[in-house]
C-alpha cells in the first residue's frame, strides 16, 4: 500500500535529501526505517523536491510503500521510532491517492528563508539562519524582489548543476519582511529551479546593503547569465514550509 508522509528535518546533520552512498541523508533515514517494517527488503521512497545539505523542511512530502493493516498513527510512530535519533519525523500520513505522485502532482511549493540581521551571531538558531551583521535596507530589498515576479528565464539564479530542461518558471511570491531583528523572504512558485531561491537572496542581499541598486535585479535576470546574479546565500537559512495539492492531503498543513 502507498502512503504519503509528510515530513519535516533539521538539515544541519544532512548530506541533503538525496541518497548518496556512505553520506548520512534525509532519504537514506527514511528507506532504512521502512526498510524495518518490510522484514529487511530494501524500498524506495519519491518526494516533492530534493533539498540541498543544510536546508530543512517543516512540510515535506514522500512517497513510500508500506505493508498492509497498518493505520495512520502507526505509520506514522513506527517510522518514527525507527527514524531515532535522526532529526527527522513524520508529522503526519494518509493513503496515497491513486495516480498521485509528490512531485508532479504538487500545485505551489512555499519556501522561507531566514536572515538575522543584527551585530551579535546567532547561539539559539545557530544553522537555521543566515548571519549578515550590516543593516539591511528591507523596503529596497522588497523593491527588487518585486522585479523578480511572474515567469521569466530565471537562468541568472539557476545552479549550474541544474538539471531542469527550461530555465523558465512562474515565480507567484517573493516578498521580504522584517520580523525584529530577522528578515524573513517568503517565495512562492509551482516549481523552483535549484538554487533558484537561495540565489534570489544573495541577490536582494546586495540590495539590502546598498551594493546594488534594486534596478540592477532586473539587468541581471535579462542578463540570464549567472555570473550577473548575487552569490548563492548559505543553505541553513532555507527552510521548505510546504507543498500544496489539491485536493489538500494534509489539510492541518495549510497554514504552514
Amino acid at each position: 500500500m502507498l502512503w504519503a508522509l509528510w515530513l519535516e528535518y533539521d538539515g544541519a546533520g544532512f548530506h541533503g535529501w538525496q541518497r548518496q552512498g556512505g553520506q548520512l541523508t534525509v532519504q537514506a533515514v527514511l528507506e532504512a526505517a521502512l526498510s524495518r517494517l518490510h522484514a529487511g527488503r530494501p524500498v524506495a521512497v519519491t518526494v516533492a523536491g530534493r533539498t540541498d545539505a543544510g536546508v530543512h523542511a517543516a512540510g515535506q512530502v514522500a512517497l513510500a510503500p508500506l505493508p498492509e493493516g497498518l493505520d495512520a498513527r502507526r505509520v506514522r510512530d513506527a517510522l518514527n521510532f525507527h527514524m531515532k535519533p535522526h532529526a527527522v519525523a513524520v508529522v503526519a500520513a494518509v493513503p496515497a491517492p491513486a495516480g498521485w505522485n509528490p512531485r508532479f502532482s504538487a500545485r505551489q511549493r512555499f519556501y522561507l528563508y531566514r536572515i538575522l540581521n543584527r551585530r551579535a551571531r546567532p547561539a539559539l538558531d545557530l544553522g537555521r539562519v543566515w548571519h549578515v551583521p550590516v543593516p539591511l535596507d528591507v523596503a529596497a530589498m522588497q523593491e527588487g524582489a518585486a522585479l523578480l515576479l511572474g515567469r521569466h528565464d530565471f537562468t541568472s539564479f539557476r545552479a549550474s548543476a541544474c538539471q531542469a530542461k527550461s530555465p523558465m518558471k512562474t515565480l507567484d511570491r517573493l516578498d521580504v519582511v522584517r520580523a525584529g531583528e530577522e528578515i524573513h523572504v517568503y517565495a512562492e512558485a509551482r516549481s523552483f529551479l535549484h538554487h533558484q531561491v537561495r540565489n534570489m537572496v544573495g541577490t536582494l542581499r546586495l540590495v539590502g546593503d546598498g551594493s546594488w541598486p534594486p534596478s540592477r535585479v532586473a539587468a541581471a535576470l535579462s542578463a540570464r547569465d549567472r555570473a550577473a546574479a548575487g552569490p548563492t546565500a548559505p543553505a541553513e537559512g532555507l527552510c521548505l514550509r510546504h507543498v500544496a495539492y489539491d485536493p489538500p492531503l494534509f489539510p492541518s498543513a495549510a497554514g504552514l
